[in-house]
């Protein structure tokens, strides 16, 4: 008889990840706030970003491929800030890189942030998400590890490079668009694997250029771009924002924590933030934001559809749903986790 999954509640996985990480070194509350972002990730629906990468982080930190302390230098020109992460978890420089954004944002009207020396940083909506609670706006991106072809081509030059956006609204939740530069986050792929499923047609070419539903043949291959050619120039111009004008690496030199053989990733980030007041009186920008959000939710719907939502509000109820629930983890993510707790000293019940 197969096994059923074990439940997890949230809270209980976020203070085993917490505690993971502490004992790996990383400060407490860069911890917590790792910890945080990752279960967010999961209470919005979004495994592939979630608690899943706990066990590859921490085999990172503990081999000194990422810093568990790093020395965060941030370099300030006008309302432009350089940070550089110096190898540090992507959440804790990002959220670091953010924080010290807002003020100049409040200042300037404007202000954005290029990050080089970076890891992977989870979910791009989780910094929007900080934005939004603050009555900004923000554009976040980050380059990733070679995963797209160049329109044409066959090899995997560009990362899936995501790019979110978000606004905050005069109730619930804030207008978050999260999208990859891929028809899919190379992160489900990864995680179709560690599953044992198929993936969908056309998310992902083989290493001969041939369409594949094997997540395996999709890794050694390349994702396709979303939109085709014009996916392609806008992970290329991600690339721009995040590789070339934040000093970081590019391309196929961005380093992959599931590769042995890479060094350092390097990864770059761009926070972009803007003082909505400084445009127009904040009340009057919730009153038309929620008006447009009226008039689109409300507007008419085809055969096939139960209601419109606008982005964010999926994952918005996703959250409100899961957060009081125990949360299912696949079989590969539960024995990494009780393997990661056992080797710490850590019970993982």
């Amino acid at each position: 008889m197969k096994k059923e999954p074990a439940l997890y509640t949230p809270e209980r996985l976020q203070a085993f990840a917490g505690r993971v990480l502490v004992l790996l070194g990383v400060p407490e509350a860069d911890a917590r706030l790792t910890a945080h972002a990752l279960l967010q990730a999961d209470l919005e629906g979004v495994e592939s970003h979630g608690i899943s990468r706990l066990p590859i982080y921490a085999k990172r930190l503990r081999e000194g491929r990422i810093r568990a302390n790093p020395d965060i230098r941030i370099v300030r020109t006008g309302s432009v800030l350089k940070v550089d992460g110096d190898n540090g978890l992507g959440q804790v420089v990002s959220a670091r890189a953010v924080e010290e954004t807002i003020p100049l944002a409040r200042e300037a009207g404007i202000a954005a942030a290029f990050v080089r020396g970076s890891n992977h940083f989870g979910a791009a909506s989780y910094y929007c998400r900080i934005a939004c609670e603050a009555n900004l706006a923000m554009i976040a991106m980050t380059n990733s590890p070679p995963a797209i072809a160049p329109w044409g081509g066959k090899s995997p030059f560009f990362g899936t490079n995501p790019i979110a956006f978000g606004f905050p609204t005069g109730h619930g939740a804030p207008i978050i668009a999260d999208l990859s530069s891929s028809v899919a986050a190379r992160g489900k792929v990864i995680l179709a694997k560690a599953s044992d499923r198929s993936i969908p047609p056309g998310w992902a070419i083989d290493e001969d250029g041939y369409e594949t539903t094997d997540p395996a043949k999709a890794l050694r291959g390349t994702m396709l771009p979303i939109g085709g050619a014009k996916g392609y120039a806008l992970a290329m111009s991600i690339e721009m924002l995040t590789g070339i004008l934040s000093g970081a690496a590019f391309g196929p030199h961005v380093g992959s924590i599931y590769n042995d053989s890479d060094g350092e990733a390097n990864v770059g980030h761009s926070f972009i933030l803007l003082d909505i007041s400084k445009w127009m009186d904040m009340e009057t920008y919730l009153q038309e934001t929620d008006r447009m959000i009226g008039e689109v939710t409300g507007s008419p719907r085809n055969a096939d559809a139960d209601r419109i939502y606008y982005p964010g509000e999926r994952r918005q109820n996703e959250y409100a749903r899961r957060k009081s629930q125990p949360l299912k983890l696949t079989e590969q993510t539960e024995a990494e986790l009780l393997q990661l707790g056992s080797e710490l000293g850590i019970p993982f019940e």
